[in-house]
Order: structure tokens, then sequence, then C-alpha cells
């Protein structure tokens, strides 16, 4: 159990830093981030909605009571990221060396790895819903 404990803080204080760590881009207008988002046509609405949720989803996963939610959050939210990779960007952009792509995968396995550590609660938690 120990291990397990050990091993959601890790993933999830992964998953936060990196939100965390994009939010100055997105929240600065730094032109690399416009440029994203202009290439996906939600400039400036998009970049500052999405900073926005990455900046709650990185609170609510951080939170032992609030973590489900956050680890559903994240992984939708990084599922948009890349989906926007694949269909409009690229793996590459501005010339990056895929950094931004890696940093999504990361994100990705991490909320997938989290899934599966919290599978039980998950469907716990969706039961409790669809009883209602």
């Amino acid at each position: 159990m120990k291990i397990k404990h050990i091993l959601s803080w890790v993933l999830r204080l992964v998953i936060a830093i990196i939100f965390l760590q994009t939010l100055f881009f997105k929240f600065t207008a730094h032109p690399d981030s416009v440029y994203i988002f202009s290439q996906l046509g939600i400039e400036p609405y998009g970049r500052i909605g999405v900073g926005i949720m990455e900046l709650i989803t990185s609170a609510l996963i951080i939170i032992p009571r609030t973590k489900l939610l956050g680890i559903f959050l994240s992984f939708g939210t990084i599922s948009g990221a890349i989906f926007s990779h694949f269909l409009v960007l690229g793996t590459e952009v501005k010339g990056d060396s895929g950094g931004l792509f890696t940093l999504a995968l990361i994100v990705l396995a991490a909320c997938i790895s989290l899934f599966i550590l919290y599978k039980n609660e998950f469907i716990s938690t969706i039961s409790k819903f669809i009883k209602k």
C-alpha cells in the first residue's frame, strides 16, 4: 500500500508540474503559445481557457480528496492536446524537436497509470453516479 501511495504522489506531481510550468507561456501570451492556439483557431480564448483548466486540474489532482476528479480532468485535457498535435500541429512545433509532444505523452502515461492504480475507486465512484 505504501508503494501505491508514493507512486500516486509522484505521478500526480509530474502531471501538476508539467501543467503548471506551461501556464507562464499561456498567461503571458508567449509567441510560441500564441502560435499554437492560432494554428488551432482558438487564440486567445482557447489559450486562456486551457490555461485556467490546467491550473484548476493541477490543484484538484494534488488535493487527496479531489484527486480522482483531477486525474479525470487531466486525462481529458491532455487528450485534447495530443489530438491537436496529431490533427493540426504535428509532433514538432516551431523547431522544438517534439518537446511539447513528449511532455503531453508523459502526462498521458501518468494519467493512464493513475487510472490503473485507482481503478477500483473510479469504478466505485461511477457506480454511485449510475445508481442515482
